[in-house]
């Protein structure tokens, strides 16, 4: 498994850098291309404006420093249902939560506190953790 502060290495190098991860949950194992955001413009970006997100894949929030439980993710210009998952250094899955798009004005979007410190977030399709049994205390597993 690889450390959050090699793979930021890794990305900060490129401009958009794509990884496989495993998703290792008590009912199996489940593979996920995973685009990385890395830099802090490319995890203000994240998925917005995006009108898909292939059904095996996520967008990989990584961090070079731990980040506090009141840190929170929106879906300004979202226009697809997310699902978040909050994990640690080990790549283990500390929370998750679900996110509606929000097209109308910033402030009316909803924030979503992690309400855990983490170094890393996965953003998949809303309901994609739950159809695979995935919860807190799996984990993920990036390819090098």
């Amino acid at each position: 498994m690889i450390g959050t502060a090699l793979i930021a290495g890794m990305i900060l190098r490129q401009a958009t850098a794509f990884s496989s991860g495993v998703l290792h949950a008590n009912e199996g194992r489940y593979s996920l291309a995973l685009e990385v955001a890395a830099t802090s413009r490319q995890r203000r970006k994240g998925l917005m404006e995006r009108d898909s997100l292939a059904p095996d894949a996520g967008m990989l929030f990584v961090y070079d420093e731990e980040q506090t439980g009141d840190h929170a993710f929106w879906m300004y210009r979202a226009r697809i249902p997310l699902d978040i998952a909050f994990l640690d250094h080990a790549g283990e899955i500390q929370s998750i939560t679900s996110m509606v798009p929000c097209t109308t004005e910033k402030e009316a979007c909803p924030r979503y506190p992690a309400g855990t410190s983490f170094w890393m977030a996965l953003e998949v399709n809303a309901g994609y953790f739950n159809e695979h049994g995935i919860a807190a205390g799996d984990r993920l597993e990036i390819a090098p």
